[in-house]
């Protein structure tokens, strides 16, 4: 496998918005913008190891959408959920946390919050514990993938919401699909690139699937990239770029589907920044065929044609 480097220009300087608070995600939406979920302070893990979902104090969170050579801002005061994803879902933001705990009977958190632009709630609903990844489509359609504990329970979950690894649900949090085919333990990536076609990648299998013909007349088809371990992917149909897998994490691999149901051996990327440094994400988000980094308070957008 031969190597080659690719420099990257920042998409947007965000430092303007980010004093006295820190990034906890940056993500595509399925309109093209950028959404960064900040929080004034990032919450203690209970027992140093658990994420909590309740937070025994108010926090601050805010919203930038990002565009190229725009920013807004949306504060959303006096928080009492740890939150860990952001959305756009029609006219509105939906709120994710990735934790939530059941506590009996009709009695759990809700970890989704529809918000309008002015920071108010409209509603709140229930997507499970555990989640891995969040992504909604232009249609509305709330896509959630699950790690171990979500699939296998934890947190009072003795039948736990993400059993089945991948789910998709309305804008109002009803339940539309569950994957059915697929034996996921851990569903490490997810790709809604659209609301035709949803890829994931799930532990053990190491598959990548590819749901096509939206939920209503669902087919899942597999290829099996060769990469232990990734943790995203992005696509444009024939180019691949994944994370390079377990020991590998901050190296690329670019593979092609040059044969139907497999992936060429590829080649290893190498990510610089502005200053031709290694390029060292904070976050980093795989949507359709690009994917956002976040470095300090800078922004990096790539597509995988860039890379080719």
């Amino acid at each position: 496998m031969f190597n080659k480097t690719v420099a990257l220009q920042p998409f947007a300087d965000i430092s303007a918005y980010t004093e006295g608070f820190k990034i906890v995600s940056a993500q595509i939406g399925s309109d093209g913008c950028m959404y960064v979920l900040l929080i004034n302070q990032i919450p203690v893990r209970e027992r140093g190891m658990f994420v909590p979902s309740t937070l025994k104090k108010p926090y601050t969170y805010k919203v930038l959408l990002v565009e190229k050579d725009y920013v807004d801002e949306v504060v959303f005061a006096d928080q009492h959920f740890n939150y860990h994803y952001v959305q756009p879902l029609h006219n509105r933001l939906l709120l994710v946390g990735a934790r939530c705990s059941y506590y009996g009977v009709g009695k759990y958190d809700l970890n989704a919050k529809v918000c309008d632009f002015k920071g108010n709630t409209i509603r709140e609903f229930l997507l499970g514990d555990g989640i891995q990844s969040v992504q909604v489509t232009e249609k509305g359609i709330i896509w959630t993938s699950y790690f171990d504990e979500g699939v296998f329970g934890n947190n009072g979950w003795d039948k736990p919401i993400g059993a089945q690894g991948l789910l998709a649900w309305d804008e109002n949090g009803n339940k539309l699909y569950e994957d059915q085919v697929s034996d996921i333990a851990d569903c490490y990536a997810l790709n809604a690139a659209s609301d035709e076609e949803v890829w994931f990648y799930y532990y053990t299998d190491f598959l990548m699937g590819c749901i096509s013909g939206g939920i209503e007349q669902p087919k899942v088809t597999f290829i099996n990239p060769e990469i232990s371990g990734s943790s995203g992917f992005c696509t444009d149909g024939y180019h691949f770029l994944f994370d390079g897998g377990y020991g590998k994490h901050g190296t690329y691999i670019l593979k092609k589907n040059e044969k139907p149901g497999s992936l060429s051996a590829g080649c290893r990327i190498h990510f610089l920044n502005e200053k031709a440094e290694p390029l060292v994400p904070l976050t980093q988000d795989f949507r359709e065929n690009r994917v956002l980094f976040s470095e300090g308070s800078l922004l990096y957008l790539v597509s995988v044609e860039e890379v080719v």
